[in-house]
């Protein structure tokens, strides 16, 4: 008995995945996608302009913290300046060990996030009269001035 439903189930699972694959689509296409850049389809006269501007946005210069790093690492400085000395000399290793273990805490974290890359903000006067600004993280031989076509929100050289 167990056999039996072990093989039923088998087969109705396979038929379930073949039938899944099977297709009544009158409209399937057996030629593949093409790119654009192979397409012989002209581009509309709106994807086209002229650069107007390029500005660069420094995402990274801003780096900030979240202070984590800096509390973690002045309660480790702490508990370890806490072990030196007796008194007096206790009380100033602590308050060093905290001073300095919360700055090496904040570095440390500060080195382990990654800054967010540069983006260039470009705005393209269009042929049809409108400007769109767009945002890219490089800029590869663009230039202000520069005849250019507007792809799936990229600038491209035209």
């Amino acid at each position: 008995m167990k056999l039996t439903t072990t093989r039923s189930a088998a087969i109705l699972i396979s038929a379930t995945l073949i039938a899944g694959c099977a297709s009544n689509n009158p409209y399937q296409s057996s030629t593949p996608y093409s790119s654009p850049a192979s397409s012989s389809v002209q581009p509309r006269n709106s994807d086209i302009g002229v650069i107007e501007s390029i500005n660069l946005n420094r995402a990274g210069a801003n780096s900030s913290s979240s202070g984590a790093g800096a509390v973690i690492g002045g309660v480790v400085g702490g508990l370890l300046g806490n072990q030196i000395g007796g008194g007096t000399g206790k009380t100033v290793a602590t308050v060093a060990g905290v001073v300095g273990g919360a700055v090496v805490g904040n570095n440390v974290e500060k080195n382990r996030n990654p800054a967010s890359p540069d983006i260039y903000e470009i705005r393209v006067r269009m042929n049809n009269g409108n400007s769109t600004n767009l945002l890219q993280d490089n800029i590869v031989n663009l230039h202000v001035g520069d005849r250019v076509r507007v792809v799936d929100g990229r600038v491209y050289l035209y």
